[in-house]
């Protein structure tokens, strides 16, 4: 009876047949090799990602107000909730660190060359996609970490020509970090990009299976376009084998590794964070990004500030055009290392540099400069004729950074009200408890400026206002005899 029904669904749904065309397709005997099973543990890493990213959906509130209090629940109040997170965060880093073995392999491998072009390709878009991934978690967290590991993303975004002003607002929903960055960030980290690596593993897995595996590479036997196809149609007849069941058990193996490894990680180590919640008042932290982003992280704290610009703008831009041409440029020829020292030299010095900066990002010590606006000086307009307490107050706002989140002469961000007429709404005693105490959108900055500071700063924002409107005051304290507030309301 049970035949019966397996023979009924199979000539429904034609299993045999997809089995045979899928998972049972022939590849060359030699590639049941160790240096083979990287992909199907990579693909692992994602299922993986894709189970406990739902289980944490249940719990994670995407909003800058709750997305730092759901983690800390996850961590102490959630069953076994610091164990989902520690998986979700380690797969992660498995999945960052088994790609990029599986990128040097093909490259080793010469496996990039006729007639696999469009597998390389599709691979390279996996792999950005899969740092896209990384870097949307982290920001997931929304802590100190993800707060200015953000600005920083931001402020590379921001360099690009022309159109780099629309880009950070594409990516922060605004001009600055605010309350619809995270939901953002969040639409992006759960639906766009896995949308994407859905559709590129699909289209890469459908590669693999109409170009075939890759032969384990021999020296002496180079890729030649006239005679490959046929060549290789031959080593299928002669030595090939089904994957599933004769070669599978390699990957299974490595697959079993990678799971004991993720979960003694997660055990071990836990997950990580979330540090202090995000604060942009601390502009003397010390943010620390994930691994797979430290080497970034050390060459923006350590080159020259003079190259920062022309590096951010065109060093991703070559490396891009180079692993998008390779295919294309070397497409023939010779596949064995043996034969290749240039490119072992190459992985050797790419992965050392690598190595070397991610150490120093451990190290480097490095605030964040943030220079959107508060690198353009205050207008001239709104010091002439000021005291010298008004003028100390203008460096306040300055140097404390507030026209990154308010306006002064239409320049400055967007997230707060524009100062030019701040005195015409708030009283001076309004303007310093707004300064201390915060409120709205505004943090509070009384742990971050001194009295001193504080009386300067509301001293300078008095002077705010247009020339022909008065200043704002308390209707419970009349105008002083003689001040133009009272010759106006006479």
């Amino acid at each position: 009876m049970l035949r019966s029904i397996a023979l009924w669904l199979d000539d429904r749904l034609k299993i045999s047949k997809l089995f045979a065309a899928t998972a049972g397709h022939t590849v060359p005997s030699n590639t049941g090799s160790w240096f083979y099973v990287f992909g199907s543990g990579t693909l692992l890493c994602f299922i993986l990602q894709i189970i406990t990213g739902v289980c944490l959906a249940f719990v994670y509130v995407p909003s800058a107000d709750q997305a730092w209090t759901s983690l800390q629940q996850l961590n102490t109040g959630q069953y076994l909730g610091w164990f989902l997170r520690a998986i979700h965060y380690w797969g992660s880093n498995f999945m960052v660190g088994i790609m990029t073995l599986h990128m040097i392999q093909v490259f080793l491998f010469g496996a990039y060359k006729y007639p696999r072009e469009m597998t390389w390709l599709s691979g390279c878009f996996l792999l950005f996609c899969t740092l896209g991934m990384a870097f949307t978690g982290q920001i997931m967290r929304f802590d100190q970490d993800a707060y200015w590991g953000l600005g920083i993303g931001a402020s590379i975004t921001g360099r690009m020509p022309f159109i780099g002003a629309q880009m950070v607002d594409l990516l922060l929903a605004g001009p600055i970090i605010g309350g619809q960055t995270l939901s953002r960030f969040f639409t992006f980290h759960v639906f766009m990009i896995p949308g994407l690596l859905l559709a590129f593993i699909a289209l890469h897995l459908r590669l693999v299976l109409s170009k075939g595996i890759n032969a384990f590479p021999a020296a002496g036997k180079p890729i030649i376009k006239a005679t490959y196809d046929r060549e290789y149609e031959e080593l299928l007849d002669k030595e090939g084998m089904p994957f599933v069941p004769h070669l599978i058990g390699k990957d299974l193996m490595f697959a079993g590794i990678v799971m004991v490894g993720i979960l003694v990680c997660s055990l071990v180590f836990g997950p990580k964070g979330p540090s202090g919640p995000p604060d942009p008042t601390l502009i003397s932290t010390m943010p620390k990004p994930d691994y797979y982003f430290l080497p970034v992280f050390a060459g923006l704290a350590l080159l020259p500030a003079y190259t920062e610009t022309v590096l951010l703008l065109t060093l991703p831009v070559v490396m891009i055009v180079i692993l998008m041409a390779l295919p294309f440029v070397s497409n023939q020829g010779e596949q064995a290392a043996s034969r290749r020292p240039f490119s072992v030299l190459l992985v050797i010095f790419v992965m050392l540099s690598l190595y070397i900066l991610a150490d120093l990002g451990l190290t480097s010590p490095w605030s964040p400069h943030m220079s959107a606006w508060s690198g353009q000086p205050v207008p001239p307009k709104y010091l002439a004729g000021r005291t010298p307490l008004q003028i100390r107050g203008a460096l306040v706002l300055q140097n404390k950074d507030c026209r990154n989140c308010h306006s002064l002469d239409h320049g400055g961000g967007e997230r707060g009200p524009a100062l030019d007429g701040v005195a015409t709404r708030l009283t001076a005693d309004q303007m310093v408890r707004q300064v201390i105490q915060g409120g709205g959108n505004m943090p509070a900055y009384g742990k971050n400026l001194k009295p001193a500071e504080v009386t300067a700063l509301v001293a300078f924002m008095e002077t705010l206002r247009p020339d022909y409107e008065p200043a704002v005051h308390d209707a419970a304290a009349p105008p002083a005899p003689g001040s133009r507030e009272q010759q106006v309301a006479k």
